[in-house]
């Protein structure tokens, strides 16, 4: 600190930073012991402890640089004038005091509330604010609650003091003299290591979130590592975002009453209302290995079987030719996480929600959940960095084992913000997946490519046919899964594995209607040569919501079904949603329903690109499709508003 002597803005700053870092390390021990029965000695090393302790570090400056940024503007402010203010400093004081008091305050009713619901604290607490009194009696006849005021309160009174010295200290010492230009450059650099700070992380596809805290196998040690303050202001702004807005398009109970119909659902777990066990006619012996490759915007108007005449996509419409293939299936919605999430979990997308982002990380039994009770291992490799849509958190919480993401690649490997292109994720997983195998287990592993996106990076030892560099990215994303299937091909797991594939979503070059259907359509092929003999085109309407149940049943392996899914090789169904930002859209076998936010809707005969309204001529099928979609949707809310996903 003596090279910082005279720098009153940074060297008081850096001190507060100092001080506020250990006392939340304070709260961050208290909750540990008292949470320590959650920590299994097989899951959990001692490196684990500590390293969840260091994320811990990482969240608390960010923390801290919020709290410290308008403090270190106005003492920067009065630094470059050359100048002190008692008041000026006085006012700094408290308002750094209040500030820290509060986020103390946050941290110790943070333990008892995550002792109670195993979760940190956030804005979720106050759902009681209707019932005060009663809150209040019950925090104030519960020692257990009370008794984390102690803390609180000798921590804020010493931090108060050591404050005030701080600053006293900062009061005395001589100005510095220094060239203005120096002063602002040295204060503007610091400034910019506060913001990385509050950032979290230097990777460029997003800040720290609270998917960054999962690091271990151990559910407490993960979230040990996030701060209370965090949480609560990240669930905060959750709950502004109009994408994560409830919908109400119809009553609940309606909703589920009509969904159960539509899936033949007999009511029998009045607490998950799309609850159905599943029990194959026979039970298989042999497991078979899965493979589930998401493909980043291949639409299947990419494909000559859907009428592309560029022979942009060979090697997929080879494997379409040889395996069963259905053609008439939709993404859930227009982003790759509504991609990731219907595929592996089997519920629609609602609008702008983002499920995997929420702060509140909710358990879903997905395919990894599911595989994971039948013996199977899981594992998700993507191409770039895992915190982008907090995958690596969410998926990590739900049942995903071992995650790979650009942090495991070599750095030179790495080409653009998107990471590695996708020949050389492959390559890199043959010998991950051989591991999996060697250790006499079924796996699932979910691939997530992205090099047929923006920045468009081409390997030079790769050699296209088209001019168009977007056709060639294309082409290069169909040539990669070719690279890697002739791969797979030579390993012992090959012939026992099943082959998924199935866009994230589509892209439109045209758009006929308010929701592109080309941003939906997808190819899905369902490729194993030892399990499904022969090739089938399969005609049904179906999404990525029916892509699990389908697995499941080509698996013959009992299941519970908690999913807005069907297993299209033994069940239909009349219509899919489809969902973009502000519209929902539903599709039958003749029909295309567009319903605008405000509540307008055409309906249109798609499959001849007809641009005419048929809502006049058929009232009756049009009120048929907007039911159907309503329902759907608010049956999904109604699950996730009650914490209903997960069937234990």
């Amino acid at each position: 600190m003596k090279a910082l002597k005279g720098w009153d803005n940074i060297g008081l700053i850096l001190k507060i930073y100092g001080l506020a870092i250990l006392f939340f390390f304070v709260f961050r021990l208290i909750l540990f012991f008292t949470g320590i029965g959650n920590i299994d000695g097989i899951q959990a090393s001692f490196a684990d402890i500590v390293n969840a302790f260091i994320m811990g570090i990482r969240f608390d400056v960010v923390i801290s640089g919020y709290l410290l940024v308008i403090p270190y503007l106005a003492l920067t402010t009065m630094f470059l004038l050359n100048k002190r203010s008692v008041i000026v400093s006085r006012i700094i004081f408290y308002f750094v005091l209040i500030l820290f008091s509060i986020s103390f305050l946050i941290c110790a009713i943070d333990i008892p509330y995550f002792n109670q619901f195993f979760s940190r604290f956030t804005i979720s607490a106050f759902q009681w604010l209707d019932s005060p009194v009663f809150v209040f009696r019950m925090v104030v006849e519960e020692p257990r609650y009370w008794v984390y005021t102690i803390p609180f309160i000798l921590l804020t009174i010493l931090f108060f003091r050591i404050l005030r010295i701080l600053f006293r200290k900062s009061g005395k010492l001589p100005l510095i003299r220094k060239a203005l230009l120096v002063k602002i450059v040295v204060s503007v650099i610091f400034l910019g290591f506060m913001f990385a700070g509050i950032r979290g992380r230097l990777a460029q596809k997003a800040p720290i979130k609270v998917g960054t805290a999962y690091i271990t196998d151990n559910a407490f040690l993960n979230q040990l590592g996030l701060n209370p303050v965090f949480t609560l202001m990240q669930s905060y702004l959750e709950n502004l975002d109009k994408r994560n807005e409830a919908i109400r398009l119809i009553d609940e109970q309606v909703a589920i009453k009509r969904v159960q119909q539509y899936l033949g659902i007999s009511p029998v777990n009045p607490y998950y209302p799309l609850y159905r066990q599943v029990i194959p006619d026979s039970v298989a012996t042999n497991k078979p290995n899965v493979v589930i490759i998401i493909m980043e915007s291949m639409a299947a108007s990419k494909m000559k079987r859907n009428g592309n005449t560029q022979d942009l996509t060979p090697f997929l419409d080879s494997l379409a030719l040889n395996s069963y293939y259905f053609d008439s299936i939709y993404t859930a919605g227009i982003h790759t996480f509504n991609g990731i999430f219907s595929t592996l979990f089997s519920y629609p997308a609602i609008f702008r929600q983002q499920p995997m982002r929420e702060s509140r990380i909710l358990q879903y039994n997905g395919i990894s959940n599911t595989l994971k009770k039948l013996g199977y291992t899981t594992t998700y490799i993507t191409t770039h960095d895992g915190q982008f849509d907090n995958v690596e958190g969410f998926l990590s919480t739900n049942d995903f084992d071992q995650i790979i993401t650009e942090a495991d690649y070599p750095s030179e490997e790495v080409k653009t913000t998107l990471g590695v292109p996708d020949d050389y994720m492959f390559r890199y997983s043959i010998p991950v997946i051989n591991k999996l195998h060697e250790k006499g287990k079924p796996f699932l592993v979910s691939f997530m490519t992205a090099s047929n996106h923006g920045p468009y990076y081409l390997p030079e030892y790769f050699s296209p046919r088209n001019t168009d560099l977007k056709d060639q990215i294309i082409e290069y994303s169909d040539w990669a899964l070719q690279q890697f299937m002739k791969q797979a091909a030579k390993q012992k797991w090959y012939s026992n594995t099943l082959f998924v594939f199935v866009a994230d979503h589509g892209i439109h070059k045209k758009r006929s209607y308010d929701i592109s259907l080309e941003y939906h359509h997808t190819p899905l092929i369902f490729y194993a040569p030892a399990l499904l003999p022969g090739s089938r085109i399969f005609n049904c309407i179906g999404g990525q919501i029916d892509i699990y149940p389908t697995i499941m049943g080509i698996l013959h392996q009992p299941w519970i079904n908690n999913t807005s899914g069907i297993d299209l090789m033994k069940d239909e169904r009349p219509y899919i949603m489809v969902n973009s930002i502000d519209n929902y859209g539903v599709i039958g076998k003749e029909f295309f329903l567009i319903v605008k936010h405000n509540g307008s809707s055409k309906l249109f005969r798609y499959r001849n690109g007809s641009l005419k309204d048929y809502s006049v001529k058929y009232p009756g099928i049009k009120q048929q499709m907007d039911e159907y979609a309503r329902c759907n949707l608010q049956v999904f809310q109604y699950i996730n508003d009650n914490g209903r996903q997960f069937v234990k």
